[in-house]
């Protein structure tokens, strides 16, 4: 059974947007005593005198209390910082364990924790984005979900979890997840499309090169944007649930077909895909020169601000037919394998994780729950854009978190344009792609 099969699940989103790093400087938040192994997972949880509970959480965490003296540091983005001086807040008056912020984007992490872990200098607390799960595993940086295991699987969506464990084994601690949907001006489309023929008969009207007007835009060299035309109609990335780095279905069939529909776009976007970046449809959209815009959560502030009550989301339109798939990524909290104090540590992960936190997240980021009371909460399902996103998560799939993910994006992110500006066959362009990688993963350690 292929990805696809396995792997449209209820809501999930993906992180994929780049964020920027701050410097975490030298300070380990307390823990310059870390040794230099990481902690024994039975030594790690051996909880059997705890008695106190967490609310909502009181079987698994009446077996686990923070160690006495215990002290955090946690890595967080720089835009979600708001979020995390709260929820910290929040555990050091529950808990009495102070907690340091330092601001590190996810995406740099597991590489600084894979540096700073041995050392005693990392975060006892990491939040990275799920894709990046398999490399922090396959070196031993992240001790197991265990504790909160049975709490995390049964509070949160089925991807999430998916998105959290590696090798049948629950790392992470899901908080909140994302995807793309269709953006669009209302005052330009009535009516949000239910098929991407729809778009091209709408951009027939509206789209003018010659003024720099277009009918959609997306950044259509990303693969991250491109996948709901190789899934939607049976392409996938690996086989197995994401795991099976020799079954690639890029260039299947389905994903053949899929991609008939993207180069039909050209005719809504007559423009070379390097021409197109995530300043340049910004600003376009905002003007009012671009009708609708496939992308993120992360802009919808912007574009809340620049559109008001002209702006409206919708799921991505179909694609020959059926329900357009999109690539989603959670975001994950882990424990560092190398912590001084694991078990305050796991606490704060399943803390800052729970639905109440993760409404939280959305009130002062609007990030998209994967809680599943969080996602039925009047806070998500009453805000016309964040359920819109929910709705399209419906229909999305996890980024693969096996190490080989790392050798997927350039092979696959060079054919694409080749495909638009080249007018390259794309059965030819995808096989390259797939045999590059398929290079990689057998001759090269992922990047």
């Amino acid at each position: 059974m292929n990805l696809k099969k396995l792997m449209v699940l209820t809501a999930a989103f993906s992180m994929v947007a780049s964020i920027t790093a701050c410097s975490s400087g030298n300070n380990n938040g307390g823990n310059a005593a870390a040794t230099n192994a990481p902690k024994d997972n039975a030594t790690a949880t051996d909880n059997s005198a705890a008695t106190n509970a967490p609310a909502g959480n009181a079987t698994a965490a009446a077996e686990i209390t923070p160690e006495e003296g215990a002290s955090l540091l946690v890595w967080e983005s720089k835009e979600e910082r708001p979020f995390a001086e709260e929820i910290a807040k929040q555990f050091t008056a529950k808990y009495n364990v102070p907690v340091k912020i330092e601001e590190v984007a996810p995406p740099d992490q597991v590489g600084k924790l894979t540096q700073d872990g041995p050392s005693g200098l990392a975060a006892d607390v990491v939040l990275i984005p799920h894709d990046n799960l398999g490399k922090a595993v396959s070196a031993s940086l992240l001790l197991p979900n265990d504790i909160f295991a049975e709490q995390t699987k049964a509070d949160n969506t089925e991807a999430s979890i998916v998105g959290s464990s590696f090798g049948g084994e629950l790392y992470g601690y899901p908080r909140a997840a994302e995807t793309y949907a269709l953006y669009y001006n209302k005052s330009l489309v009535k009516e949000a499309p239910k098929t991407f023929d729809d778009v091209i008969a709408f951009s027939k009207t509206f789209t003018n090169k010659a003024k720099n007007k277009y009918g959609i835009m997306w950044e259509v060299g990303n693969m991250y944007f491109g996948y709901p035309f190789i899934a939607t109609t049976g392409g996938y990335l690996f086989g197995k649930d994401g795991t099976d780095k020799d079954d690639i279905g890029l260039n299947n069939e389905g994903a053949i077909e899929g991609l008939k529909t993207f180069v039909k776009l050209k005719e809504a976007l007559p423009i070379k895909s390097g021409d197109i970046s995530a300043d340049i449809k910004r600003s376009l959209f905002s003007s009012g020169d671009v009708a609708m815009d496939m992308t993120g959560p992360w802009e919808l502030a912007a574009y809340k601000e620049a559109l008001g009550d002209k702006l409206g989301v919708a799921p991505i339109p179909t694609i020959d037919g059926k329900t357009a798939i999109s690539f989603s990524g959670i975001k994950i909290f882990g424990v560092n394998a190398y912590s001084q104090y694991p078990n305050a540590a796991k606490l704060y992960a399943h803390f800052a994780s729970t639905k109440d936190a993760q409404l939280l997240l959305n009130k002062l980021i609007g990030s998209i729950p994967t809680n599943n009371e969080a996602l039925k909460d009047a806070q998500i399902t009453g805000d016309p854009f964040i359920s819109a996103f929910a709705e399209q998560a419906k229909n999305s799939q996890p980024m693969p978190s096996i190490p080989e993910m790392g050798n997927v994006w350039s092979p696959v992110n060079a054919a694409l344009p080749e495909i638009w500006d080249n007018n390259a066959d794309p059965k030819a362009a995808m096989d390259k792609a797939v045999q590059q990688i398929k290079d990689l993963n057998n001759g090269a350690t992922a990047k």
